[in-house]
């Protein structure tokens, strides 16, 4: 081994002489150069040592969602308890169907701002959360908001889940990615005040999500800048928030931006990993999800493999290109539903089940308490179907489970096995 090594590095310094005549090194050169890489390799090894070791303490301190798989107890002692869940739904629902609002009854409802919309919210049997959003839902309440907010929150019996971020129109040439170096910063501060209110509302997590991070035309940008941009800005906001989960919501199109920076699960792990900050995880929404052509449920098992998976947003849709429809969960794909409930299950999921949805035309408040109960119920599914899926996974077979669905359904149990 020795003796390859110094051939290895003569060979190097043989390599580095031009012209053609003899180039053999002397044997002092290759010592002092052997020497010199040895020395180089400790201090490398020290130094993935103590990183090593940072992230590990950070780990510890952080309450890791689904991915972390490393202890079997952690998230699973009453991981079939659906009625200890907790659920949260997007409280700008509450703004649509006013005409349903019975302010004589509930008057802290009356009020059609962020105060009202949560009291509203507090009517949703089963929710045990609200995701706020940042700095919208601040608006117009002064230095004292997140006073009011936490009043508020109290007078329903609700918990914030989430703080997420919606950066102002002015960011509309982007947020993290902007070309100007002082609104790239600007977003980051944003980001990072963002997650000083989660911590003030006892919050579980920071999503970020921005309508305007990418660009629209081929040509336009400099997507290894635009890379290093994303990357540059989480490691800020990781690091002025280590005891908080950072939480990235990835999406791949959208009508204010053609082509997000991060367009998919497998772009949005990558950048965790670049990211490198024990606290940086994702946020998977199925629309999402389906708008950049992925299965829900192969997403979740990808990111809490590397225990990165921190929250859900669930829905449904019809999966027309560009289109994210909101519809109420398992609605239009049961099947692809009860497979993420599976895997969320599986992977030992303890998070929040937040419900991105867009009842305009329903009540709000009963669409919620549906998309409850569906999650309790497919939940329960998966759990009975636990011993037979495994089954059936080895040998893929896809007739038997749907026969074992086709017994659930006529009520006698899992049919053929």
């Amino acid at each position: 081994g020795i003796a390859m090594e110094y051939g290895c590095v003569a060979g190097m310094l043989a390599c580095t002489v031009a012209g053609a005549a003899p180039s053999l090194p002397h044997g002092d050169e290759v010592v002092r150069l052997v020497l010199a890489r040895k020395k180089r390799k400790l201090a490398l090894s020290k130094e993935k040592e103590e990183r090593d070791a940072l992230d590990a303490e950070a780990t510890r301190n952080l309450d890791l969602r689904g991915g972390d798989s490393t202890d079997d107890n952690t998230n699973n002692n009453d991981r079939d308890d659906v009625e200890s869940f907790r659920f949260a739904s997007r409280i700008n629902s509450m703004k649509d169907r006013r005409d349903l609002v019975d302010a004589s009854a509930h008057p802290a409802e009356a009020a059609d701002d962020i105060l009202g919309w949560i009291a509203r919210q507090g009517r949703v049997r089963g929710l045990t959360h609200v995701d706020l959003n940042y700095p919208q839902h601040l608006d117009g309440l002064g230095k004292d908001g997140p006073r009011q907010i936490r009043e508020a929150l109290d007078a329903a019996g609700l918990r914030c889940g989430a703080v997420c971020l919606r950066y102002p129109k002015k960011f509309r040439g982007g947020a993290m990615t902007h070309p100007d170096a002082a609104m790239r910063e600007e977003a980051t501060q944003i980001t990072v005040d963002a997650g000083r209110l989660a911590k003030q509302l006892d919050a579980d997590e920071l999503v970020v999500w921005s309508a305007y991070c990418g660009y629209d035309y081929s040509l336009q940008a400099d997507h290894d800048a635009m890379w290093g941009r994303v990357v540059a800005s989480f490691r800020t906001v990781c690091a002025a928030h280590p005891d908080l989960r950072v939480s990235l919501e990835y999406k791949p199109t959208d009508e204010n931006t053609r082509y997000f920076a991060v367009p998919s699960t497998g772009a949005a792990l990558l950048l965790c990993e670049e990211v490198g900050a024990p606290n940086m995880g994702l946020t998977l929404d199925v629309g999402h999800c389906l708008a950049a052509g992925e299965n829900p449920a192969q997403s979740v098992a990808a990111a809490a493999r590397r225990g990165r998976l921190f929250g859900v947003q669930l829905n449904d849709g019809h999966g027309k290109i560009s289109d994210e429809d909101g519809l109420m969960f398992g609605s239009v794909r049961p099947h692809a539903a009860l497979e993420l409930i599976v895997w969320l299950r599986r992977c030992g999921y303890a998070g929040h089940f937040y419900f991105d949805t867009f009842p305009r035309n329903e009540d709000p408040v009963r669409e919620c308490e549906y998309n409850i109960r569906r999650v309790k119920a497919l939940w329960k599914k998966a759990a009975a179907l636990e011993t037979l899926l495994e089954k059936k996974w080895e040998t893929q077979d896809a007739l038997g489970v749907l026969e074992a669905l086709e017994g659930m359904e006529r009520g006698d149990g899992p049919g053929p096995q």
